[in-house]
Formats: structure tokens, sequence, C-alpha cells
């Protein structure tokens, strides 16, 4: 395992849109899984891998986040919370906090999934890909592939091309939306102008042939509707 920390961005500050009327009061983090919220399950699965430092970004009834965070008791972990006036972007709340980073392995995750993945393999995959590659990618095999974004591999597990959301078919192997990355990425992406925003729009299409890839045998669940919402309750139980 890497003698480096490894630091989190959890990225939690979306409206939930698809999932109304569920995120109507309720902010799409907290919507819980068999009684547990998304947010408490993503602090313990990052917790359980040994991280001590985690940022959440809110803006979408954020009071709620803030103070569901702060009722928590995690030892051993600082919880950093990065409140956002305007949304920022997948890409641009990373570069608003690309300093909390600092030369550690960094992950970022989008709290509206549900895995049982064991992060630390995901890190393990980074520690050890292919030296041209910036990033490391998490896969997993979709039954839905129109709603997600598909990669195409080589036989190194290294990213060739990415198709978001089409409607046509190019396999069933689909990003995870969760990144580990480390000093290299940092520095490639603090030269990128204009400053990206969208993590899978701006960025992803400039690293083809740069990304490597973990692909996780776990269940994995966007929980973008309510029909994912009871699917991942029916796996949790």
């Amino acid at each position: 395992m890497n003698k480096k920390s490894i630091r989190a961005l959890l990225l939690s500050a979306g409206y939930g849109t698809r999932l109304r009327p569920i995120t109507n009061k309720t902010p799409k983090c907290l919507v819980e899984i068999n009684g547990v919220p998304l947010l408490k399950h993503w602090i313990d699965t990052l917790h359980i891998a040994g991280i001590k430092s985690l940022m959440i970004n809110t803006h979408y009834l954020a009071s709620q986040v803030k103070s569901y965070i702060n009722s928590l008791d995690v030892e051993d972990m600082e919880i950093i919370i990065s409140h956002e006036e305007t949304l920022l972007g997948t890409a641009g709340t990373l570069m608003e906090n690309i300093n909390f980073f600092d030369k550690d392995i960094g992950l970022i995750i989008h709290a509206d999934n549900y895995t049982q993945l064991n992060i630390n393999d995901l890190v393990n995959a980074h520690i050890n890909k292919n030296n041209d590659c910036l990033i490391t990618m998490l896969t997993f095999t979709t039954d839905n592939p129109t709603s997600c974004g598909i990669v195409k591999i080589n036989n190194k597990g290294i990213v060739q091309h990415f198709f978001e959301k089409s409607k046509e078919n190019h396999g069933n192997i689909a990003n995870g939306a969760i990144y580990a990355f480390d000093q290299k990425f940092i520095n490639w992406i603090k030269g990128i102008n204009p400053k990206p925003k969208d993590f899978s729009l701006d960025i992803l299409p400039l690293l083809m042939g740069r990304i490597n890839t973990y692909h996780t045998q776990k269940s994995y669940i966007d929980i973008g509707t309510p029909d994912s919402l009871r699917k991942a309750n029916s796996i949790y139980l």
C-alpha cells in the first residue's frame, strides 16, 4: 500500500431532480438506503479505508447536509464542508479546492452512487497504473448503457473512447464516476485553459489513452431515479 495519505472529495451538492418528489425536501446525498443516508454510507466506506481527510461540497438544502455532518462522530477523520453559493460543476469544485490534495493521492466521488466497493482496491490500481496514465477510473458493468457514460478500453485497461449517454450501442462497460489521481494529474489540470467545469465533458475527452481503469464486480447503482433507489434497497437487504 502506498505510504502517501489519501484525501477524498465527495460531491454532494446536486439537486437530485430525477429523484423528485423524494428530493423536494431531502437533499439527494441524504436519501437513505435501508435507513442509512448515502452520505453516511460513503463516510463509513472512506473511514474503513483509512482516509483521514474528506471534503464534502454543499449547495442544495445545504443546511440539512451541514447539520447531518455535524451530528456525526467520526473518529480520526477530518471532514471539511465546502459550500457553493452557485454550483461550480464537478470539475469546477475540484479546481476551486485543488490545494486540498497537496501531493497526496486524491479521490473524486459522486455521493449519489451506491456500491460495496473496497475503495483501497481502486487506490492500489492507481498506484500500479501505467506511467502514461494520469487518473484511474472506476468502471462497472451496466444493464442500462444509454443512461451511463460508456468506455472502450484496450487490453491494458486503458480508455480509448468515451461515449456520454449515447443511444448507440457501445457496449456495457460504464464509467463509475469515481476517480483516483495524484500530483501528476494536479499539475496537468492546472494548465488547462479555459478552466474546466464538468469532469465528463471538459476533462475526460482530453485524456483519451491516459485513463487507467479498475473494474469492480461489486454492485454499483446510480441512485438517480426512484426505481434505482428501490433496486439499491433490495440489494442492501
